[in-house]
């Protein structure tokens, strides 16, 4: 039995490195959202709690939260309950959901870059830190994204609000950004 707890210690280090992190892919995760993560995102910068905490307390970066969000359905019954799941995310944190999808129609890429070019006030160079939760390419997705639009400066955080409680920081309740039309 300490063989077995002493060999799955030793396999520990080797996770929580990154090692087993599956590779990063050419182009953007197109499913199965929730799952493991690569170890990091050519281009961006990838960061650890402390590492985003550091940045968050020394107010040395944006920060966007980019988990899905689902809006109240447009075609529910009169009368009909509608509560909205609510998200909490770090302080001082931008919501802009669903920008995290392999795939975004037209309006979501503008939103996301809208989004990006207001928070940064225009600076490209701006640090921007993106983050959902641990295991959620969304993130990952979304960070990709940032790179493409031209953005020099970002921080992926993959462990996102999930590691933050972990780490018993403050999360706040969140509303997301409204999109045009809303």
């Amino acid at each position: 039995m300490a063989l077995a707890v002493a060999a799955l210690l030793a396999l520990l280090p080797l996770a929580a490195s990154g090692q087993d992190a599956p590779p990063e892919p050419d182009g953007y995760r197109q499913d199965n959202y929730r799952a493991p993560t690569p170890a990091g995102l050519q281009g961006a910068r990838t960061v650890t709690t402390a590492e985003a905490e550091k940045l968050w307390r020394g107010k040395a970066a944006v920060f966007v939260d980019v988990m899905p969000h689902v809006p109240k359905p447009k075609n529910l019954p009169p009368g009909t309950i509608w509560r909205d799941k609510p998200r909490f995310n770090i302080p001082g944190s931008t919501w802009l959901p669903d920008t995290g999808y392999g795939a975004l129609a037209p309006a979501t890429e503008a939103y996301l870059a809208t989004g990006l070019a207001t928070l940064s006030g225009g600076d490209r160079a701006r640090p921007i830190v993106i983050y959902c939760q641990r295991d959620c390419w969304m993130s990952w997705n979304a960070a990709k994204r940032a790179l493409v639009l031209g953005y020099t400066n970002v921080i992926w955080y993959p462990d996102g609000t999930d590691g933050w409680q972990e780490a018993d920081l403050p999360l706040e309740p969140a509303q997301p950004v409204p999109r045009p039309g809303e």
